[in-house]
C-alpha cells in the first residue's frame, strides 16, 4: 500500500470513520503499519479479539488500556517518520 493511502486511512480514522479507513486498510496485510492501523479499527468498532489479532500482525503488543485516539496519534507520528 502507497504511504498515501495509509495517511489517508489515518485521518478518516482520526474523523471516527472507522468503516472508510476499514476499506482502506483491509487491502493491505503485508504492511507492519497496515495492520496496526487494522487492529486501531477493530479497537474502535470494539472487536478487542480481532484487534489483538491484528496487532500481533503488526508486531506490536496491545495496550494495557487500549485507547484509539493514543494509538492513532502513535501511528500518525510513526508514519511521520516515514
Amino acid at each position: 500500500m502507497k504511504g498515501s493511502e495509509l495517511q489517508r486511512a489515518v485521518a478518516l480514522l482520526e474523523s471516527g470513520d472507522w468503516q472508510a479507513a476499514h476499506e482502506i486498510v483491509q487491502r493491505d496485510e503485508d504492511s507492519r503499519l497496515s495492520c496496526w492501523a487494522h487492529g486501531i479499527v477493530h479497537l474502535i468498532e470494539g472487536d478487542r479479539s480481532n484487534a489483538r489479532y491484528w496487532y500481533r500482525q503488526a508486531k506490536r503488543p496491545f495496550p494495557n488500556e487500549p485507547s484509539a485516539q493514543k494509538e492513532i496519534a502513535a501511528l500518525r507520528k510513526e508514519l511521520s517518520r516515514q
